[in-house]
């Protein structure tokens, strides 16, 4: 059977289905494991995101790597999405980050554990446990995987739980650019700044935005509000999108549709204004970060061309 240290390596599970008569039925999956709990076990595999209750698991090994994204893309993705939702209050813990915001959003208020800590991995906990509660937040750890998996097992030994999964996906902007757009649609406008109704549409999802949130939102010099609106001036559709790193990533977030003007395309329509106002900057690929359990926005951005290149887990600190 798998254990903690088992997590962020390629395993093969072999998963009880059914009985047929005397015989029992079986199907196997591969890929990375993600996560492991008392109850359920999770696998990032090639079709996507699988979890498997324990008593299911016929048989489970550890098997060879396969070719994936190695740690250095892993770091430099992570390192340009943490420049596109800058956290006002930031430290160094080697090439670890910590992040404060006033607790808007995980992203900006967790310890980005990407690189080398400069101590053991445990001084390293304790002095992220200590950072936060000197500021009155609950310790948050993010953990890219499966860089960050012996960050995980040691997390797990502590008793750290662990938030939804989230999948950090990405794809070339030409995929974006060549998909069809459909007819009839309203334009999309792009701004510098967003109006008051487009950060009242993000508020229904994020709620309220302190002024933490608008530093945020407005605190990457190449970024641009996006928004859709219906002949009667109403919102129907907004996202943010922010180009930074290296090698100009578009990271495209906020993205969300009025609830009465869903399954009209929308979504695709304002990545696609995205990727083209991007590609304009000099962007070639674009990045996003969906929880795998939102299986409505996941199946969006599968149609789009977006594929995982890596998973993280936020893990929270047992209250104290």
């Amino acid at each position: 059977m798998l254990r903690q240290q088992d997590v962020g390596h390629r395993v093969v599970v072999r998963r009880i289905v059914g009985v047929t008569g005397d015989r029992t039925l079986f199907t196997d999956a591969l890929g990375e494991l993600v996560d492991l709990t008392e109850t359920d076990l999770t696998l990032a595999t090639a079709k996507g995101t699988v979890r498997v209750p324990l008593r299911e698991v016929h048989r489970a090994k550890r098997v060879p790597p396969a070719r994936r994204a190695v740690a250095s893309q892993v770091i430099a993705l992570e390192l340009a999405a943490d420049e596109a939702w800058p956290a006002p209050i930031r430290a160094r813990l080697g090439g670890w980050i910590l992040r404060a915001a006033d607790n808007w959003t995980g992203r900006a208020n967790s310890a980005l554990a990407v690189g080398d800590p400069d101590r053991t991995l445990e001084e390293a906990i304790d002095a992220v446990v200590r950072w936060y509660t000197e500021r009155g937040q609950q310790p948050l750890i993010n953990t890219p995987m499966p860089l960050a998996a012996p960050v995980n097992a040691a997390l797990e030994e502590r008793g750290w739980t662990s938030r939804p999964l989230t999948l950090v996906q990405t794809t070339h902007l030409a995929r974006l650019l060549e998909a069809p757009a459909r007819p009839g649609l309203p334009p999309v406008d792009l701004a510098d700044t967003a109006s008051d109704d487009w950060y009242a549409m993000v508020a229904e999802h994020k709620g309220a935005l302190p002024g933490t949130a608008l530093r945020i939102l407005n605190g990457v010099p190449e970024r641009v509000f996006a928004q859709v609106r219906d002949t009667d001036g109403s919102l129907l559709a907004v996202a943010r999108g922010a180009v930074t790193g290296p090698d100009r990533w578009l990271g495209v977030s906020l993205l969300q549709t009025a609830p009465a003007a869903r399954r009209r395309g929308l979504g695709a329509h304002v990545v696609r204004a995205l990727a083209q106002w991007a590609s304009q900057r000099g962007s070639a690929h674009a990045y996003l970060q969906v929880e795998e359990r939102n299986a409505g926005a996941v199946a969006l951005y599968n149609r789009l061309g977006f594929s995982t290149h890596h998973t993280y887990l936020t893990r929270e600190a047992p209250q104290a």
